[in-house]
């Protein structure tokens, strides 16, 4: 447990930090998995806006530090991989 003001301070803004991330980890992660719901549908239509509105939040989260540059980068590609697979079919 933390003793000075200051460790006691740091201690709530981390608790807030922690849960702040956590929300935006959660929504990111939802977005991408209706995208994949869309995918394994079969509806081209639904996952083409899914997969905007999922890119836009993977890359929300990597500008908010949430998840590294190179994983929210990967993430969208493979994503993008896999209605454009769906498409050429």
């Amino acid at each position: 447990m933390a003793n000075t003001r200051s460790a006691k301070k740091m201690a709530r803004k981390i608790e807030r930090r922690t849960a702040l991330n956590k929300a935006r980890r959660t929504r990111m992660r939802t977005f991408v998995k209706r995208l994949h719901a869309a995918v394994a549908a079969g509806d081209e239509a639904e996952a083409k806006t899914a997969l905007r509105t999922a890119e836009s939040e993977v890359m929300k989260a990597v500008s908010a530090g949430i998840i590294h540059k190179n994983t929210g980068s990967r993430t969208v590609s493979r994503l993008s991989a896999r209605v454009k697979a769906m498409t050429a079919k």
